[in-house]
């Protein structure tokens, strides 16, 4: 483990970052094919991924130094094969596909030939960060299903081969009323992509556009997993992936520290290097106790997740709220400490602030898993105080 993460440091640093696209340029497809043909030469290609499809076939609570490793670089993740959402729906499809599925779905994803999406949150008032309102429907016909209705937001789409999408469906047979999660090929009839949704960032390749389904014949042998147990599923998806966006994130925020620190170890101002002056020293220190808690919270998490899925997912939320917010923080000072260049097309730290804002929005905004966050620890303690108070009838109460 510790030579890929080696071998990770080493080529993003040596062929990816040299490879970087200029400012407000995006990597043009040919380059990417020709990173990826080296990355997998190296050996760091989809580290996540198993190895019978291609990967190196981490565990999950491995994947944390690979992922911040490559995160180091915009184009990192993407380059490796391990960025959202093709990451997520790699490990969804691992889980819970067919060995059918897989090999017509998993094996190319994994050797970089497609990408990939994830079709869930839908136009007003429709599913976004209450899943509960989901109002895409598939309904059940002869050989397969049909689906109808609209989303939006849907990461990867343009251009992708083909989307996860999950659509409310009704009781079937012994199957129960539910979402059920459906592989469709983008390219099928009646898929429509819709206008994209212009945002600050542009890490993920195919933007966040509206994708229309109307009519569209999904056979049985692409329904994922069993019909009415989509929610169910989507755990085995959501929870991992908030995870690996702090891991990618968490890497970017070391490199605008490197950058940072360099530029306050080399530079005077007052006759003192800006590195010994006491206001640049606080700033240098919260961003090192913000990188390292993150660190922390993320191991944890993954450790958590990989036993015990149910309390893992729990804890996931926790880490994605403090990353989201702590990446966030540790890039705007280094933007600070540099000055009028941290704003300026001079470095690239400007643009790492607009990666990484949204991502205390996206996979749930940071209010939404407060709240759930919140209730859970108000339960847990009423559980515990009712326990008590059961033991205590028990034995006649305290004397």
């Amino acid at each position: 483990m510790s030579d890929l993460v080696a071998r990770t440091r080493a080529f993003i640093r040596d062929v990816v970052i040299p490879a970087e696209p200029g400012w407000g340029e995006t990597l043009a497809d040919a380059a990417l094919a020709d990173l990826r043909a080296q990355a997998k030469e190296a050996g760091v290609h989809a580290p996540h991924a198993p190895r019978e499809y291609g990967g190196r076939g981490l565990a999950l609570p491995e994947w944390s130094p690979v992922f911040q490793e490559a995160g180091y670089s915009l184009i990192g993740p993407a380059v490796l094969n391990c960025m959202a959402p093709d990451e997520g729906n790699m490990r969804l499809l691992e889980v819970v596909a067919t060995d059918d599925q897989k090999e017509r779905y998993l094996r190319p994803l994994v050797a970089g030939g497609i990408r990939s999406s994830f079709a869930m949150t839908e136009p007003h008032p429709g599913a976004g960060s209450d899943p509960d309102a989901l109002a895409t429907h598939a309904e059940r016909v002869d050989g397969g299903w049909v689906i109808r209705g609209e989303k939006r937001f849907i990461s990867g789409a343009d251009g992708a081969a083909f989307a996860i999408v999950m659509a409310r469906t009704d009781a079937d047979g012994d199957h129960p009323a539910g979402a059920t999660m459906l592989l469709a090929p983008l390219d099928a009839d009646g898929v429509r992509i819709g206008p994209g949704i212009r945002t600050i960032e542009a890490a993920i390749a195919g933007g966040h556009p509206h994708v229309v389904f109307d009519g569209v014949f999904v056979p049985d042998a692409d329904v994922l997993g069993a019909p009415g147990e989509g929610f169910r599923y989507a755990q085995v998806r959501l929870g991992p992936a908030r995870l690996t966006h702090c891991m990618r994130w968490l890497g970017l925020a070391r490199r605008a520290f490197d950058t940072c620190l360099d530029r306050a170890n080399g530079r005077e101002l007052f006759g003192s290097r800006i590195a010994d002056l006491g206001v640049a020293q606080a700033m240098i220190a919260d961003s090192a106790i913000d990188i390292e808690t993150s660190a922390a919270i993320i191991d944890r998490a993954a450790r958590v997740l990989e036993d015990d899925p149910r309390a893992g997912a729990a804890l996931s939320s926790i880490a994605k709220v403090h990353c989201s917010e702590a990446v966030f923080r540790v890039i705007d000072r280094a933007v600070q400490l540099c000055g009028g260049d941290g704003v300026s097309s001079g470095l690239p730290l400007i643009q790492y602030l607009n990666e990484v804002r949204p991502f205390r929005i996206y996979d749930g905004s940071s209010e939404t898993h407060r709240w759930a966050i919140a209730r859970r620890a108000a339960r847990a303690r009423q559980r515990e105080t009712d326990a008590g108070a059961a033991r205590l009838d028990r034995v006649g109460g305290p004397s």
